[in-house]
């Protein structure tokens, strides 16, 4: 059997703990540890707390190791736990973050130089505090061979899934999705639906222009007309807005366009072939491919996912007879 690992930080996020415990728990292939460097520790939101295995020299010689979220990104992991996590990589153990795991192994410097991914809410985090870190906020997940990384909760079974995929093939990991009801098989590649796709600005100096931009999308734009409207050059409107939005005045405005064509499919009947009229986005089949680059879906899926109609809940209907 293959050994699995899972450390318990304070304040461990209940249903990312539980992933891993669920999948390899009750699976042939593997051997589970729950180590933690206190015990019992306390689960976030109060009200519970884990009595873990074993303490901190469970990782010693793991196969794999997995660190569940937890909540206090704030409070870096303990120096033992740090010099734990490194020791254990470089005895050869693949090392497997869910959610906010990934600041424990940043904090390490595990994941220096390295692409990973996090929940979306936290990826600016991740990036602000670990700057070494390739972060990729719009992945569910992330493989990059002995280290990876994932998003939020459902994301985590999908990486464990992909686990018991590699380890086991594609036979074996069907039949443990099988057993967990859940999809057998989503890419990490497949976009986290966050909440917006347009970047947060830092600055101001343009706040004005952006606010222009936004006010009809529908309206062509190129870079020249938005340079001569705040009477900059070229060159000098260019670096100004990155500067402040982190990417290209048009990338921000296709995110922008996809933001307002993600409203229209969750709150409007507007049929998808005029979403690049209302939008600016161009013309059905331009729309389409944006959908599948950014988010990794279509956009009748992505309504057929998150249409919302008042008044109106799924409703559970009792057999006849």
């Amino acid at each position: 059997m293959k050994s699995v690992t899972v450390l318990a930080l304070p304040g461990v996020l209940a249903l990312d703990v539980g992933i891993p415990v669920q999948v390899f728990g009750s699976d042939p292939h593997y051997e589970l540890t729950v180590c933690a460097d206190r015990r019992p520790v306390p689960v976030a939101g109060g009200g519970l707390t884990i009595t873990a295995d074993a303490g901190l020299e469970a990782l010693d010689g793991a196969g794999t190791v997995i660190v569940p979220g937890y909540d206090d990104i704030d409070a870096p992991p303990s120096a033992e736990v740090l010099a734990a996590l490194r020791a254990a990589h470089a005895g050869g153990a693949r090392m497997v973050s869910i959610c906010t795991g990934a600041f424990a192994l940043a904090a390490a410097g595990l994941l220096d130089g390295r692409p990973a991914t996090t929940h979306w809410q936290r990826a600016a985090d991740l990036r602000a505090r670990h700057p070494r870190v390739r972060v990729l906020p719009n992945r569910l997940y992330v493989d990059d061979g002995d280290i990876l990384t994932s998003a939020g909760v459902t994301a985590g079974i999908d990486l464990c899934l992909h686990l018991i995929r590699t380890d086991e093939g594609a036979a074996a990991a069907n039949t443990r999705a099988r057993e967990l009801v859940a999809p057998p098989r989503r890419a990490g590649g497949q976009a986290q639906y966050i909440e917006r796709l347009r970047p947060e600005a830092s600055g101001d100096e343009l706040g004005a222009l952006r606010e222009w931009m936004l006010g009809d999308l529908a309206r062509q734009l190129d870079v020249d007309t938005l340079a001569a409207r705040v009477h900059l050059s070229r060159r000098t409107f260019l670096r100004r807005f990155r500067e402040e939005t982190g990417t290209s005045p048009m990338a921000w405005l296709t995110s922008a366009r996809l933001d307002r064509a993600r409203e229209l499919l969750e709150t409007t009947d507007v049929p998808v072939e005029h979403l690049g009229r209302h939008t600016g986005l161009g013309s059905a089949a331009t729309v389409r491919a944006a959908f599948h680059r950014h988010l990794g879906t279509s956009p009748r899926d992505y309504r057929a996912l998150f249409r919302h109609r008042a008044g109106t809940e799924d409703v559970v209907t009792p057999a006849s007879g």
